[in-house]
């Protein structure tokens, strides 16, 4: 539910005047595709724990089945605040000109241009289908349909029913068709094809046809079989092509179908009223509204930002030299990716660097981390990469990579066995006279470059020993050099010691709090999930910890109760970035220690996968962290704050005081910083 309660503010979002009119529709797009997961992913487990016997149900905390009955009733809630708010969206595009227009809206040339685009481009992609009780298709998740309900005149008694899949994927969701005088027609893919239904059922005997669009979510879960004469990858491949096949966890139509053409597809699909059947609009699938038309229109849009030029770093200069002398952190899109690039093309010509290792969990389409990988391989390093396949609907994607890296003389590696490797590691190893020197890389978010011009990270880039010797040990680790676990005194791992790391943080700081010394955390990070850890905050708080909570996601922890978390305060940042950063700093007793993390709190992060917790030990780094989470704390602009009636109110500013809007902030920030040092 509380996952539920973070959509919401996506679909805020969508409603906020401060947020570009594109931009909007984009953000129904995102809300549009995170239910799609939430119910692929989240959805699917109750409905498996609502399968079981009821004896094993019962040990449970909560009945599956009141969760599916209270997950549908506010997921339909949600629906008609999306399609109100796309009508509304929609009103404001003809405002600025831009007409989203059905088949029925078109001029007479306008017509001609949509037959000739359906006869030379969609009808060859098309294949229709009739459908019997007896004989009806596999419908393929995520995937668009149009139902169709064919009728003749001259018997009306006589119906018959068809699909067709809306061929997005291969020809795009959207047609721009000819303007009139300055206006901007935009016509959906659907749309084309419900104009030339006539044309495509013409050798029939109909000539009545009805048109609804329909969408199937199933079960992602992987099923990876346990048969050992098999490597770990063929099994992931045949895992991903069952997953094609998971049962349906979500069944969206048009909710101006007609009964019989409903009825006709649940009972062909073997759906009742226990399922998620969500009646929707005319259009499904508004992942792909991240990708409406601008007509040029950059206004509508928010501004591209240039990157910030980190005050370290200097053009066409050593990234190792610096790195050696000096902890640097980079905060991106604030900040340059590129400069992680350069890192690793400098590692590749560099004659005294013998290897390369690296965590890669998700990559960008076009990887250029990837190709200076392959280029330090060509030159002869040793170079090696931990690639998760796990990467939740990124396996393909990783499967490819790992082929293609191999090829390349890169040795690749798919972790350990019942444990995801999610940190984000990058180890560089060089020899200077004489000895073996380690430089290191720990991060917040992925080795991807697409994704860091859109999500908050932080990446530490440092040569110290006390790290980069800890780093090594985790590469040993996941190469299975060493069959016994490290103990780590610098970084703190998961699964081995950063749960009771953190349990003994938070009691520390309820030790300060109950001797009357200052306690204080302020915790940064996607989500908060796992019970323990917030019973342990629960306690902290009654102790007298004043405890701050940014968190973007999941807040399983109710803050503002009397008497258990009135010293907690939550908020939630969602704008023009994906805050991912994870940061946790604790008071102890004015000696305030700060990690980053590529772990959440919850039971996944801490328990089954390999995660990397590092402390800032820099001072200036130290402060700019401090400042980062002070500026995000004061936004009265995109803050919500999390409270148990799970409200999203936005904070506001109060009468004199300044708008911040942090994720603005925070550039000039960087920007101010960069200017006062060039």
């Amino acid at each position: 539910m509380s996952w539920l309660s973070f959509n919401a503010r996506v679909l805020q979002e969508a409603q906020d005047l401060n947020t570009p009119l594109i931009e909007r529709l984009r953000f129904l797009g995102i809300f549009s595709n995170n239910l799609d997961e939430f119910f692929r992913v989240r959805v699917a487990t109750v409905k498996r724990m609502a399968m079981l016997k009821k004896d094993i149900r019962s040990k449970l905390n909560d009945d599956p089945k009141k969760l599916l009955e209270d997950i549908q009733a506010l997921v339909l809630d949600q629906q008609n605040q999306f399609q109100e708010t796309f009508e509304h969206l929609l009103n404001e595009l003809e405002n600025e000109g831009i007409h989203m227009i059905s088949e029925n809206d078109l001029s007479e040339d306008q017509a001609a241009f949509v037959k000739n685009y359906f006869h030379t481009k969609v009808w060859p992609t098309l294949i229709p289908l009739m459908v019997s009780k007896k004989n009806f298709p596999y419908l393929k998740e995520a995937t668009v349909y149009l139902a169709i309900k064919l009728i003749s005149s001259e018997g009306p008694n006589e119906v018959n029913y068809s699909l067709l899949e809306v061929p997005s994927k291969r020809l795009g969701r959207f047609l721009v068709v000819p303007s009139i005088s300055e206006n901007k027609y935009v016509m959906m893919l659907d749309d084309v094809i419900r104009f030339c239904l006539p044309e495509i059922y013409s050798m029939l005997k109909y000539d009545q046809f009805e048109a609804y669009t329909i969408k199937i979510t199933r079960d992602a879960e992987l099923d990876i079989e346990s048969d050992v004469s098999k490597s770990f990858l063929e099994k992931m491949k045949k895992s991903l092509k069952q997953r094609k096949k998971g049962d349906p966890v979500r069944f969206i139509y048009d909710k101006e179908m007609p009964k019989d053409l409903r009825h006709f597809l649940m009972e062909c699909m073997g759906l009742d009223k226990s399922d998620a059947l969500i009646p929707g609009g005319r259009y499904h699938n508004f992942k792909d509204f991240m990708g409406f038309p601008t007509f040029g229109r950059r206004e509508l849009e928010y501004d591209k930002i240039t990157p910030n030029p980190h005050p370290s770093f200097k053009p066409f200069s050593s990234i190792m030299n610096v790195i050696k002398h000096q902890d640097v952190m980079l905060h991106y899109p604030y900040q340059s990716f590129d400069y992680f690039i350069d890192l690793l093309r400098e590692a590749a010509i560099d004659t005294t660097v013998k290897s390369i290792k690296i965590t890669i969990y998700r990559l960008a389409k076009d990887s250029r981390v990837v190709n200076a990988l392959i280029n330090a391989a060509k030159n002869g390093k040793k170079v090696t990469v931990v690639l998760e396949l796990q990467a939740r609907f990124d396996e393909e994607a990783n499967i490819k990579w790992s082929s293609a890296l191999q090829e390349e003389g890169v040795a690749v590696l798919h972790g350990i066995p019942g444990l995801k490797v999610h940190s984000k590691l990058c180890l560089i190893s060089r020899k200077e006279e004489g000895k073996l020197v380690h430089y290191a890389t720990v991060g917040t978010g992925n080795f991807n470059e697409s994704t860091a011009r859109i999500y908050s990270d932080l990446k530490l880039f440092t040569a110290n020993k006390k790290v980069t010797s800890e780093v090594v040990k985790v590469f040993n680790l996941l190469e299975g050099n060493t069959h016994s676990p490290y103990f780590y005194r610098t970084i703190v791992p998961s699964p081995t010691q950063l749960r009771n790391k953190l349990m003994r943080l938070i009691s520390n700081e309820i030790k300060h709090a109950k001797a009357g010394r200052e306690a204080y955390m302020h915790l940064k990070m996607n989500s908060l999930v796992d019970p323990t850890l917030i019973s342990k905050l629960y306690d902290a708080s009654k102790a007298g910890v004043k405890i701050r909570l940014n968190i973007r996601g999941i807040c399983s922890l109710i803050p503002g109760q009397k008497g258990l978390s009135e010293n907690i305060e939550a908020i939630s940042i969602l704008d023009k970035y994906l805050e991912h950063t994870r940061v946790y700093i604790f008071g102890d007793g004015g000696k305030e220690v700060m990690y980053i993390s590529s772990a959440d709190w919850m039971g996944r992060n801490l328990d089954s996968r390999i995660e990397v917790t590092c402390p800032i030990l820099d001072v200036g780094i130290q402060q700019e962290i401090r400042d980062f989470l002070e500026i995000q704390w004061k936004d009265n602009v995109k803050a919500r704050r999390l409270d148990s009636k799970q409200s999203n109110s936005l904070k506001r500013a109060e009468d004199g005081e300044d708008h911040i809007r942090s994720q603005f902030a925070l550039y000039d920030y960087y920007k101010e910083m960069s200017e006062v040092t060039e």
